[in-house]
């Protein structure tokens, strides 16, 4: 690629140059990739008389007719009077009276723009930016659309200024080599099909636009670009893989397979469920790596299709791999598991962080020999000293709790092995184009046979005793109460109900119920004794931290009562929902506000109130949040993009994965020299997505 040294520019000392290279800003192309935060629109220009719109932002051209200043020392501010043929406008200014005085003498033509305020009969701009207008500089060139740059946090202290910036940026722009600087690789069917710019129109109209429209297009036809590269990449990763990974092939289908959904799975598969076991079965037997993402809405019965993946592996004489984010779901997959397979001949170990020296050796030399049939496990089974003797299914559940260099480590413990990832947290369309962009995807939608909506109400603390009776009769019917509290004791600084708190109340307010406290400072083995004396019915009320927003599945539990419901995320609040409703008794979630609710908060309590599908949720959830915030940032495996916003533009998103797709289908089967441009920035891209990805 051609690149232009910066210290070319006049204007840019060295302490420039490194205050710029501290910014990330190192070659030419940084510079004009440095965008505008935003504009200042100094093309509406009006006659002084026609100044009606108070609030709004104009340009006024006059004459100085007065200069003075008023109050005393350093609270000195300087007013200046400009005149046109049509009225007069006061212009000050509170600060630098001194220095700004300098700049300006009766009789100088001026123009000024700032937004227009009316003290008393005068109408007034204060602290407008000025030009003079002259031979050398008259309106039209003040009248114009500026830009205004992010003030990075280095430019400070070497007085890098706006007009700094905008000078070295139009010396750029009116360099000979900026075509080269920005060479085109969009086709051109592309750029004539949606009205884009090519590249060096486009960053000319970023930073000197010659209208509003020239503007967007331009920022448009860069979102469309990151988002084609990207989607391009991911296309050709999946067609990589399709292609060029054989994965085991599973083709026999007995005897644990046949038998457990013939004879021993407890109830109906779902639509959903049949046809997500179907996409694995055709994928298993493909002879290619499977790489499917399962996405269902809480309580679909995603267990269900992943212990069908897990017994296609060992029917055909290989392991499995069960992996969960936390213990606690890890422990819990490994009871259902356990129960599930008790009548068939398959050995199954768990793998945590917490286990004794002693029996993880004995897990580890398990897996190794190929005595354990599945493993189920946390984080604990990507270390390098777990080896499979021959795993053939790798099983990830919570899959946005794992970042992908985790998921490339697991697929790296064997010759590629399947991959079947789970969420339980509906990912919204346009994210998991991005996010998962590289994986099949099958949806399970709608709940197992016999299940009921859960009902969900808001209630104020005047309430509350309305709400008690309600549990009074609930227990008295053989249902069980979770009451959700957010924080474990009382905190000075945040004015929450807690947990050890409200536990002490239930008690004394329900006297002859069994209650219990849940808690993640509670020992692990005393947790697992209340959870599973709260499954078998022993305990009335649980009275818990988000401790069980997973790993508790108690089909009994009929009431879930939220305190201080506005300070949960929507997702969250969500998950501790789905805790009940997983039997066939009518179940109730009562969110239990404080009396001050934000804005976002009651958005999120109403959302919850209106609707039970998560997938709706999500997408309601992503708007408030981000992306960034609704996967956590960190391992979220989200990628960076630098101009497009995969919420605000998902038309976009979807636009570019089309076009990716179509022209992957073509083989890049292109003979100009565009296309040549194309391939060139693309497979230097890519290579950049595979490392990215584990895959390189």
């Amino acid at each position: 690629m051609y690149h232009l040294n910066l210290s070319k520019l006049t204007g840019l000392s060295s302490i420039k140059l490194d205050a710029l290279a501290k910014e990330g800003i190192h070659h030419a192309q940084d510079l004009l990739f440095f965008f505008p935060r935003r504009y200042l629109d100094r093309s509406n220009v009006k006659k002084i008389e026609q100044l009606r719109g108070l609030g709004e932002e104009v340009t006024i051209a006059g004459t100085i007719t007065h200069i003075g200043e008023q109050g005393f020392k350093a609270k000195k501010r300087l007013e200046i009077v400009v005149k046109d043929e049509t009225g007069g406008i006061k212009a000050v200014w509170f600060k630098g009276a001194y220095y700004m005085k300098k700049r300006f003498n009766v009789g100088q033509k001026i123009a000024l723009f700032g937004t227009v305020k009316q003290f008393g009969r005068h109408l007034s701009m204060a602290h407008p930016e000025t030009d003079d207008i002259n031979k050398e500089s008259n309106l039209a060139d003040f009248s114009t659309i500026v830009a205004i740059y992010p003030s990075g946090q280095h430019f400070h202290k070497a007085r890098v200024y706006n007009s700094n910036i905008q000078q070295w940026i139009a010396q750029l722009l009116n360099h000979p080599s900026l075509r080269h600087l920005f060479p085109e690789f969009l086709p051109e069917y592309i750029l004539t099909s949606y009205g884009y710019p090519n590249r060096t129109e486009a960053i000319r109209a970023i930073h000197n636009p010659s209208s509003h429209d020239s503007h967007k297009q331009a920022l448009k036809r860069f979102k469309f670009e990151e988002f084609f590269l990207f989607q391009l990449s991911m296309e050709r990763i999946h067609s990589e893989r399709l292609a060029a990974k054989a994965g085991p092939s599973l083709t026999k289908n007995t005897p644990n397979t046949r038998h457990y959904f013939e004879h021993l799975l407890p109830f109906k598969l779902t639509p959903g469920q049949k046809k997500a076991l179907i996409d694995i079965q055709d994928d298993v037997r493909s002879g290619r790596q499977m790489n499917r993402l399962i996405q269902g809405d809480v309580g679909a019965g995603k267990t269900a299709v992943a212990m069908g993946a897990l017994l296609m592996a060992v029917d055909n004489g290989f392991q499995g791999a069960l992996v969960a984010p936390t213990e606690i779901l890890a422990e819990q997959h490994y009871a259902t598991l356990k129960e599930a397979f008790s009548q068939l001949d398959i050995s199954i170990r768990l793998l945590v962080g917490g286990q004794k020296a002693g029996l993880r050796r004995d897990v580890l030399t398990d897996i190794e020999g190929g005595g354990c049939n599945i493993v189920i496990g946390t984080h604990a089974v990507i270390q390098k000293e777990v080896r499979f003797h021959n795993l053939g299914m790798v099983v990830i559940d919570e899959q946005h709790r794992f970042g992908v260099q985790q998921r490339a480590a697991l697929l790296h413990k064997a010759n590629n092995p399947h991959m079947l990832v789970m969420s339980a947290t509906p990912i919204p369309r346009s994210l998991a184009m991005s996010l998962y962009a590289d994986l099949d995807i099958s949806l399970i939608k709608g709940l197992p046979e016999g299940r009921k909506t859960i009902r969900t109400a808001i209630r104020s603390e005047k309430k509350r005793t309305d709400v008690y009776h309600f549990v009074e009769q609930e227990i008295k019917d053989g249902g069980q109460i979770y009451i959700i509290y957010p924080l474990i004791e009382e905190s000075e600084a945040l004015d929450l109900k807690d947990a050890t708190a409200g536990y002490e109340k239930i008690c004394e307010r329900f006297p002859s119920a069994r209650v219990a406290l849940l808690h993640g400072r509670i020992p692990s083995e005393e947790k697992d004794a209340i959870m599973q004396s709260f499954a078998k019915g022993e305990i009335d009320i649980l009275v818990s931290t988000t401790v069980i927003e997973v790993g508790v599945n108690v089909p009994n539990a009929s009431v879930m009562i939220i305190e201080h419901a506005e300070r949960f995320g929507l997702s969250q609040l969500h998950q501790l929902r789905g805790r009940i409703g997983r039997g066939t008794r009518q179940s109730y979630c009562i969110l239990m506000p404080n009396h001050a609710v934000s804005k976002s908060g009651a958005v999120r309590l109403k959302t919850m109130e209106r609707t039970t599908d998560g997938f709706e949720i999500a997408e309601v959830d992503l708007k408030l949040r981000g992306p960034g915030d609704f996967l956590g940032t960190k391992q979220s495996g989200l990628p960076d993009f630098r101009f497009g916003d995969i919420i605000q533009d998902q038309d976009l998103l979807e636009l570019a994965k089309k076009q990716a797709r179509e022209l992957i289908e073509q083989d890049f089967l292109l003979s100009k020299q565009e296309h040549l441009e194309l391939k060139h920035f693309f497979e230097s891209y890519h290579r950049e997505k595979k490392l990215f990805y584990g895959l390189a």
